[in-house]
């Protein structure tokens, strides 16, 4: 699998566990607030890592590890996503995908043969403000397949959403909706954007205040980035 970066520890994105997160390259959206956004046109080729090393450096690790969260760019894009799971469990490590739920079928797939142990699917607006905020057409069946194949609870599973300027109140609630009655749904703060005054987006008070507007409408809300948790 093509490997465009990795993080060796990491506390916050594999809930419970110490995680190695590795980096795929590639999306198949374009949204304005990406942190990755390196990643999204494919990465550079020379700053690949090896797929080998990587193992290496899993196998050494066991015992110190809990986890390894495969991210991305759009790792479901992948080809060989599968193969290179399999590899990873076969070290022994629970694996944790994050995608942005536009290919249903290699997630089912994944679910079905037991590759993954928890999913965390971005959603990234109401589907009728997909395409504005992604930068691209989206293929909403496919989210909201995604959606469906999820709240199955086959595998756990957390949505999430990443509170950036141009949702309102209003999106939040629509988006709530569209997930009813899912385990888990987080709200996350817009990290800083290069180009975007940020003081015209959203305060920690009004995730808080949209956690608490949405309790119920799923089964649990949490909040990331700040101070509090609703």
């Amino acid at each position: 699998m093509i490997i465009s970066g990795i993080q060796k520890n990491s506390f916050v994105d594999f809930p419970g566990k110490l995680s190695a997160v590795v980096f795929t390259p590639g999306c198949n959206m374009n949204c304005f607030y990406c942190h990755n956004r390196m990643l999204i046109s494919g990465g550079n080729s020379e700053e690949l890592v090896d797929e080998d090393s990587f193992l290496d450096m899993l196998s050494d690790r066991k015992g110190f590890l809990d986890g390894v969260v495969v991210s991305g760019g759009e790792p479901t894009l992948q080809k060989d996503l599968g193969d290179f799971i399999k590899k990873v469990k076969g070290l022994g490590y629970p694996v944790k995908l994050d995608t942005n739920g536009t290919n249903p079928k290699v997630i089912e797939s994944l679910i079905d043969k037991g590759l993954v142990d928890y999913i965390a699917m971005d959603i990234k607006a109401p589907f009728d403000k997909y395409s504005e905020v992604c930068g691209t057409d989206v293929d909403i069946a496919g989210i909201k397949r995604s959606i469906e194949i999820l709240k199955r609870g086959a595998v756990a599973y957390e949505f999430r959403t990443t509170v950036a300027p141009g949702l309102n109140m209003d999106d939040i609630c629509e988006i709530a909706r569209s997930i009813s009655g899912a385990r888990l749904y987080v709200l996350q703060k817009c990290r800083e954007i290069k180009g975007v005054d940020l003081r015209i987006s959203y305060s920690p008070q009004f995730l808080l205040d949209a956690a608490a507007k949405i309790n119920g409408i799923v089964k649990r809300v949490e909040t990331r980035g700040v101070a509090a948790t609703a």
